[in-house]
């Protein structure tokens, strides 16, 4: 492995400060386990480590009673989000993809913020954070942005973050009422492996605790970036959520899909498992929804 210098700044502008300072040959670095095992390939080879772990920041996900929104810090680990009440009972379809993400080890030390800024197909924490519709605060030389992160992934390995900037803070706006969630992580086997589809489904209903006021359908490892089915999210809506409603959405959800073949599935198999797994994850929200409402 090449050698570096690990540089540990105290605040977001001491390591701004420094990223800018060694332009081009710098990389920041948060729990690691994407940038070391990177490193340890060839893959990058940095002269200089710029270390966010030391940067003071929140550490539980927050819930903001005035607003509704819950902000979850970008250097937040894993196992945070997954031992949070909050998410594990408000969110599940946040836990659902935290809790299967490599091993504790790992999830002890990665942070969420690495697993979107590192911008692969096969990030499980995307799809939620986009079918929560939510957005990534960005920190740069210019200040503070905000982006929809349904934007924020422009390809594999790509994503919105520009030379020195820092994904900060993610903020999912108010959950609406009656509103429930799943994901799945689909793959050859129950085991660490990155998984062959991602799937996760949102629904909030109507008063009548049946028809389908909001949908967000969102699917990782069917295209280059992780995206919402939006054509099946619009059949959706104003619909009863049954087993036949959802199994269309799933159909219109495959089609949307640019499934290929890879050494983790066929592309025919994967179209197949979306219209499947887009079903299975709808009648699970479905359940958790009107759940939800009885326990109110």
């Amino acid at each position: 492995m090449r050698k570096f210098t690990y540089l540990v700044p105290k605040t977001l502008n001491e390591a701004i400060s420094m990223h800018t300072s060694y332009d081009g040959r710098t990389r920041y670095i948060a729990g690691g386990t994407d940038v070391l095992v990177k490193l340890k390939e060839g893959k990058i080879g940095p002269d200089y480590l710029v270390s966010l772990k030391h940067i003071i920041c929140q550490d539980q996900p927050f819930l903001n009673t005035e607003t509704g929104e819950l902000y979850i810090g970008a250097f937040m680990t894993h196992r945070s989000i997954e031992r949070s009440s909050l998410v594990e009972h408000q969110y599940p379809i946040l836990h659902d993809a935290v809790k299967n993400i490599g091993s504790v080890q790992i999830r002890n030390v990665a942070t969420i913020g690495g697993n979107l800024v590192n911008a692969v197909p096969s990030a499980d924490g995307a799809i939620p954070l986009i079918a929560l519709d939510g957005k990534a605060r960005i920190y740069g030389p210019k200040g503070d942005r905000l982006i929809d992160l349904a934007r924020f992934f422009l390809g594999p390995g790509q994503c919105e973050i520009q030379g020195a900037e820092i994904l900060t803070e993610i903020i999912i706006p108010r959950l609406e009422p009656r509103t429930g969630s799943a994901y799945i992580k689909h793959g050859r086997r129950e085991a660490m492996e990155l998984p062959m589809l991602g799937v996760g489904i949102l629904l909030s209903l109507d008063p009548d605790m049946a028809t389908c006021a909001k949908a967000r359908i969102c699917l990782g490892v069917a295209a280059p970036t992780p995206f919402r089915a939006l054509a099946a999210e619009a059949y959706l809506r104003g619909k009863s959520v049954t087993e036949d409603s959802l199994t269309e959405a799933g159909k219109i959800a495959a089609g949307e899909s640019r499934v290929r073949d890879s050494i983790r599935g066929v592309a025919w198999y994967r179209r197949e498992m979306v219209g499947v797994l887009v079903k299975r994850m709808g009648l699970l929200a479905l359940e958790r929804a009107r759940n939800m409402e009885l326990n109110m």
